[in-house]
């Protein structure tokens, strides 16, 4: 990223383009503009009520969306932006100087209602840093979150994780609300009515676990009425890709650390199939007979499909994609965008965190009055 800013010319979303404009970080991810491009082309080809606003340098940017016309013709607005936020920037130096970028744009036509949500391959750090300031925290919210779909046993293919990264700490107060928003998030993304949520902790024990843990798990049971959810207690690492809840809560360093093991997992399990299928001719031979059920397995645990981490707490919808994502990758952040937009889950999510304060405190008071009152009963 250069240090001289730029100023981003007044935006404007594509007239009579498609229901739903999207805004998308045309730079900063690790495959180039070029995948981001052919990710557009893959959403707009299944989804004829999208259209985008597609922000970088537009004389690098029209020929890639040229070669796409048969998908993208007519449905691309350009916000022509100079400068990229790079994985090495700091966080804090794009927020003093990343105007003139195409992800300080991106998520500035959120803000000015040019685009319904905002998506981006980049910096999550920077990423996150620039929605916060230019979208702003919902009332209540003291820690915006990121939530991911991990897939699990359950019926409906994967259970919502948050915080996975945007802040290492997190007290109860935060907890209930990732439970909050998590649940939220469920409804509209999973389609279930009555989310059941987890708290993650190193036991189900209820004396096991740090002290904010056993004050959250308080919360978030009184809660949970109110919250339109059912809470199970704490739950274990082994339960994020299980059945016995639909929302796991944590705090960003464990999150983080959870996605990055299971990433890693994942792909160690893919290499030492294909190893073991590859040791001898019979290996060979049974990989081929076993080679649409191993293809279902594939599409199944396929990172790429779940690709999208949504920050959860802001005034708009930003959708982090993963920095390495393909085309595919980036079509199933594209899609999550949409769907999320569509289905108007900003304005709802707002609408659950405004209670949220007020089911925090009555929480807290409760026990307070119950202290109370045992105390007067024995005078």
């Amino acid at each position: 990223m250069t240090a001289d800013p730029a100023t981003i010319q007044e935006q404007r979303a594509p007239e009579n383009r498609g229901s739903v404009v999207i805004s998308v970080d045309a730079m900063g991810g690790d495959r180039g503009p070029l995948a981001v491009v052919a990710g557009m082309a893959e959403s707009a080809a299944i989804n004829p009520d999208i259209a985008f606003l597609l922000h970088g340098p537009r004389a690098e940017l029209e020929p890639l969306v040229t070669r796409r016309s048969a998908q993208l013709d007519g449905r691309v607005d350009y916000c022509d932006v100079p400068d990229v936020v790079t994985m090495e920037d700091k966080p804090s130096h794009v927020v003093r100087h990343g105007n003139g970028t195409s992800m300080w744009s991106a998520v500035q036509s959120v803000r000015d209602g040019a685009a319904a949500a905002a998506v981006s391959c980049g910096n999550t750090g920077a990423l996150m840093a620039l929605s916060m300031l230019r979208l702003r925290r919902l009332p209540g919210v003291n820690r915006p979150a990121i939530a991911i779909l991990w897939p699990s046993r359950n019926p409906q293919g994967f259970n919502v994780m948050l915080d996975v990264g945007a802040d290492v700490r997190a007290d109860a107060g935060d907890l209930l609300q990732f439970a909050l928003m998590g649940a939220a998030y469920a409804r509209t993304g999973l389609a279930l009515e009555r989310p059941r949520v987890g708290l993650l902790n190193v036991g189900t024990e209820e004396h096991k676990g740090r002290a904010e843990l056993k004050e959250a798990h308080g919360l978030i049971s009184t809660c949970a009425a109110a919250g339109g959810f059912d809470f199970v207690g704490f739950v274990e690492g082994s339960d994020i890709p299980g059945d016995v809840a639909d929302v796991i809560v944590t705090d960003g360093f464990t999150g983080n650390v959870a996605i990055k093991t299971g990433e890693g997992t994942a792909g160690l399990i893919g290499d030492l199939l294909r190893e073991a299928f590859r040791y001898s001719f019979l290996s060979r031979l049974a990989s081929l007979l076993a080679l649409t059920s191993l293809n279902r397995l594939k599409t199944r645990i396929d990172p790429r499909r779940v690709n999208g981490g949504v920050f959860l707490g802001l005034n708009g919808t930003v959708v982090k994609s993963h920095g390495g994502a393909d085309a595919t990758g980036v079509s199933a952040a594209i899609k999550l965008a949409f769907k999320l937009a569509q289905s108007g889950f900003s304005e709802k999510l707002a609408a659950r965190v405004a209670s949220a304060a007020e089911l925090t405190q009555n929480a807290r008071e409760t026990p307070e009055k119950t202290a109370d009152e045992q105390k007067e009963g024995r005078a």
